[in-house]
């Protein structure tokens, strides 16, 4: 008899508890193992939509319309490496695909103007209408200087840093919208830079709809210290030397 208590208890809290409503799976963009791992978790998830910061909405809504379209849909994108991609999509099943990657002219006029006017009516909700405490900024600017090798001035990495906050901001509000749409759980698939918990798309749902549950996953290639709800360390993969170009420059 008590055996079948504590059964039913059990019962009662896989019932209690379905998960996060938002997944958010990191990656490290040119990694295969990366979106193999992306890929399985999708495959135990089973998720009602995914968003991908890659595609914009009219390219996802292509490829959802018909799944034979996607690889154009991604060629369209200007992302490269569909091939790594692939198992993401092959995972999807029911799934839907929801784009929210910018227009290039918008990301340029982020840059140089800010996220608030470009997002819309519902920036406050995103906290777009204020800067950044002063050590946030300058942590997020360094950041974006060495992300980019280094070689750009760093007075210009504000303006990366306000693209970086209107993406986190997008994706955030369209993952929310498609959990209205379609119901939980649903997934995105984006960058570990936008996965992280303290400032990323987890930071942004949290202040735009706080009743709403979400889980970080980064597949990274080792240690790190930057928060996630969960770390998976992957092979390194073999690349050139991403800086090279830059610097030749």
């Amino acid at each position: 008899m008590r055996l079948v208590a504590v059964i039913l208890c059990l019962a009662g809290s896989a019932v209690a508890d379905p998960g996060p409503d938002i997944v958010i799976l990191g990656e490290v963009h040119d990694n295969p193992d990366a979106h193999l791992g992306q890929a399985a978790a999708l495959a135990d998830l089973r998720p009602t939509a995914v968003v991908f910061e890659m595609l914009t909405p009219d390219e996802a809504a292509k490829a959802d319309a018909d799944r034979t379209l996607i690889a154009q849909a991604w060629e369209a994108s200007g992302w490269r490496d569909f091939p790594i991609y692939a198992p993401i999509f092959d995972a999807l099943g029911a799934a839907r695909i929801v784009g929210a990657a910018a227009p290039r002219d918008t990301v340029r006029s982020v840059y140089n103007d800010g996220p608030a006017g470009l997002f819309g009516a519902d920036a406050p909700r995103f906290g777009l209408d204020l800067p950044l405490p002063a050590d946030q900024q300058a942590t997020r600017a360094a950041l974006q200087f060495d992300a980019h090798c280094q070689a750009m001035p760093i007075e210009m990495m504000a303006g990366m840093v306000a693209v970086q906050r209107y993406r986190d901001a997008v994706f955030a509000r369209a993952a929310l919208a498609a959990l209205e749409t379609y119901g939980a759980p649903v997934a995105v698939i984006a960058g570990n830079g936008h996965a992280r918990t303290d400032w990323g798309v987890p930071a942004q749902i949290a202040r735009a709809a706080p009743g709403v549950t979400t889980h970080a996953i980064a597949f990274v290639e080792g240690p790190t210290d930057v928060p996630f709800d969960d770390i998976r360390i992957v092979p390194p993969t073999t690349r050139d030397d991403p800086c090279a170009s830059l610097k030749a420059n």
